[in-house]
């Protein structure tokens, strides 16, 4: 099955404009795949042979030194990557296929960049995902290697020697705690197909997240503890409130017996039988908790992995309390909606997100109130707004009050260096916390007030806001 999965990784990386030799992707890819015990590197059987064949052929001898000595640099460069560090703990997380595509995207992303106009593989990144097609292919691989011309691979074979340290860095660089987060968490977004490739390459890539990665694993141990106690029904309540045509045997009319054979079964066919009904209790107010996340300037540094990491941690813990979650980025406007799958979050779209577009809450605001009556009036949601943002933010009174008869709306204040908080719509909101800077400076103390508040944001009162009363 790994044959199979490489090819995925291969048209994967197709998609995302990345055209690379299929055994590269393979062999690279089983190195952050497969388990410790399984992966060892070596030359295949008859590869000096069969690439000293290429390299007489004049057509292809374009490379700078000769195939076959590419070739043991390449062996040596994939055995070193195999023992570095970072790919020894790879391989035990057990990565999925999205996250052994973006390490392969951005180890190998630039390594075609030199080559020849025109230079492409013989073959299509089409690859059929049938198990059965690459069963017993081993044998047949010299064969089959030199059924087509390999100018494609001699190519990329030079540029791995000439970009080897690169490579190495690369490799050592990789930062395994946001591949465990990821895995954690579940890597997709909204997104679908290269989209989400391209949120894991920006989390991957961006210099931040080490830090907010580094946080969210703090905090998670005590929210992972969270378990779902709602029941997934209702009941029903008092006793027979009136007459129906539909229930259960138990509950039919005693004098319908009275009918004779023939005119019950009629009766029953044509659903004339009469049921005593009962009252049903109203299913409880679907709740959708919406977590808004500050991007703007203000939020840079600690703030910045503050906010994010106590947003991964109350979002997995509202998750796993059987809620539905939205996350939603802002700056000077409101960003698209990303939605928590079940046993998924988007973690990688909120590890890896820039907003640069300065800041402006009154427009915000305006456009978070017509979205949540929205979700109210067609969806029939009761929604709970949880605010993650900087002691400065200011907005109109007013645009507070429309948005708090409508939704719970909890924040969460996060001071600068000697700042205090002045808002005068505090006390519309259900409830706010404040963490101040010395705070944010000490790491015990920062993942105690996290972890607070992530267990009073989620315990905000369930009551129905002004408007459903």
């Amino acid at each position: 099955m790994f044959v199979v999965r490489a090819i995925k990784w291969y048209r994967d990386l197709d998609r995302l404009g990345l055209t690379l030799p299929f055994f590269l992707v393979h062999d690279l890819g089983l190195l952050y795949a497969s388990p410790n015990a399984e992966v060892e590197v070596a030359a295949r059987p008859a590869a000096a042979a069969i690439l000293g064949r290429i390299a007489r052929a004049p057509s292809r001898a374009h490379t700078s030194s000769p195939v076959a000595k590419l070739h043991e640099e390449y062996v040596a460069l994939m055995d070193e990557i195999a023992k570095s560090e970072a790919s020894a703990k790879a391989r035990a997380l057990r990565l999925g296929d999205d996250l052994v595509t973006v390490i392969l995207a951005r180890m190998l992303g630039t390594l075609g960049t030199n080559l020849p106009t025109g230079t492409k593989p013989s073959y299509r990144a089409t690859l059929p995902l049938d198990p059965e097609l690459s069963r017993g292919l081993e044998d047949q691989a010299a064969e089959l290697f030199q059924a087509l011309p390999r100018t494609f691979e001699a190519f990329m074979l030079d540029a791995l020697s000439r970009s080897k340290l690169h490579l190495l860095t690369l490799a050592d660089a990789l930062d395994v705690d946001t591949l465990r987060l990821l895995g954690m968490l579940g890597p997709s977004s909204s997104a679908a197909g290269a989209l989400a490739h391209v949120d894991l390459l920006a989390a991957l890539s961006s210099p931040s997240a080490n830090d907010i990665v580094r946080f969210s694993l703090e905090l998670l141990p005590s929210v992972l503890e969270t378990r779902r106690a709602r029941s997934v029904g209702t009941s029903a309540q008092g006793g027979y409130a009136g007459l129906g045509t539909r229930g259960s045997i138990d509950s039919m009319v005693l004098t319908e017996l009275a009918w004779d054979d023939e005119e019950f079964a009629r009766r029953f066919l044509d659903q004339e039988i009469l049921y005593y009904a009962r009252e049903q209790a109203p299913e409880e107010a679907r709740r959708l908790h919406i977590i808004l996340i500050d991007a703007s300037a203000s939020m840079r540094g600690e703030r910045q992995v503050f906010a994010r990491g106590l947003a991964i941690a109350l979002a997995k813990k509202l998750q796993l309390a059987g809620e539905e979650v939205w996350l939603r980025f802002f700056d000077s406007r409101l960003y698209d909606v990303q939605r928590a799958r079940p046993g998924q979050l988007p973690a990688s779209y909120i590890l890896g997100f820039k907003g640069e577009r300065g800041r402006n809450p009154a427009r915000v605001f305006a456009q978070l109130a017509t979205e949540v009556l929205l979700v109210r009036t067609r969806d029939q949601k009761d929604p709970v707004i949880h605010l993650i943002t900087h002691a400065a933010l200011h907005i109109p009174r007013p645009l507070v009050t429309e948005v708090r008869k409508m939704a719970h709306l909890y924040g969460i204040f996060i001071l600068p260096s000697g700042g205090r908080l002045n808002l005068d719509y505090l006390d519309l909101l259900e409830g706010h916390a404040v963490v101040d800077h010395a705070t944010l400076r000490k790491k015990t103390e920062r993942a105690a007030a996290a972890t607070k508040i992530v267990d009073d944001a989620a315990a905000v009162s369930m009551r129905p806001p002004a408007m459903g009363r």
